[in-house]
């Protein structure tokens, strides 16, 4: 998936026009005949413009999605999108609606697919997270150096571009924090995974990312370099925007 640039970096951006509205009132502006309060609709705005909210991202959206969580789902629904929430680690997200007839519905999301790099590191991060639960940590965390060295253990032994797999490990894991699933700033040398990383990351589909790797690996063998833009998985979570080409803001 392309990392959207203009994602929420972790930090609750709740309080834009805190306190301006009455909390129960749902007329905000002159002519508004929308039926949600002020609250819920900055938390289903959060849930379409982002790939996820947590308890520890967006706080305030949180609380307002687990008090209203039906009416939220019910707005999402009239767009074809189904709201995923997993209590236990305090994690939502949206997705595309299936058709019990198997029809597609129109959408307002888009696929991407992360790139080569940014795979690699969710794959170590959903490893780590793992093992973190298993010895009872009640966080985990992970060094910068210890991701870009995972990636770098899965070069190919043709490859020849050893300055350009670094960099592009190094912007993977920038990426990834701007996506949210590192908690943190881009400069750190060490991050906090974010709980959203497993349920985001099934273990299903873990299966299929190493195998994609492995198969990209060895077809690469035959043909040089990977391509620097090559993408192994398409994960269809955004929303589409037509003015801008399908990026969030």
């Amino acid at each position: 998936m392309t990392i959207d640039t203009e994602h929420d970096t972790g930090h609750d951006a709740d309080t834009d026009l805190e306190g301006e509205f009455d909390d129960r009132s749902v007329s905000l502006f002159e002519g508004d005949e929308g039926g949600l309060e002020y609250a819920q609709r900055h938390a289903l705005v959060t849930l379409l413009r982002q790939r996820f909210i947590s308890s520890r991202t967006h706080p305030r959206d949180w609380r307002v999605l687990v008090e209203h969580e039906r009416v939220l789902r019910s707005r999402l629904n009239d767009v074809f999108l189904d709201l995923a929430v997993d209590r236990v680690r305090e994690v939502a997200w949206k997705r595309q609606a299936v058709s019990e007839t198997g029809s597609k519905f129109p959408t307002l999301l888009y696929d991407a697919a992360w790139s080569r790099e940014e795979t690699l590191v969710l794959v170590h991060l959903r490893d780590r997270l793992r093992a973190g639960h298993a010895g009872g940590d009640g966080k985990t965390y992970v060094d910068r150096e210890d991701i870009v060295e995972y990636v770098a253990s899965f070069r190919p032994a043709h490859a020849t571009d050893a300055a350009g797999d670094e960099r592009r490990a190094r912007n993977a894991v920038a990426g990834v924090v701007k996506s949210g699933l590192l908690i943190g700033s881009v400069g750190d040398d060490r991050y906090e995974i974010s709980e959203a990383v497993e349920p985001l990351l099934p273990l299903e589909l873990l299966r299929e990312l190493l195998e994609a790797l492995r198969a990209a690996n060895d077809a690469s063998a035959g043909r040089g370099e990977l391509d620097e833009e090559s993408e192994l998985f398409g994960y269809a979570d955004d929303v589409a925007d037509d003015e801008t080409g399908g990026t969030d803001a």
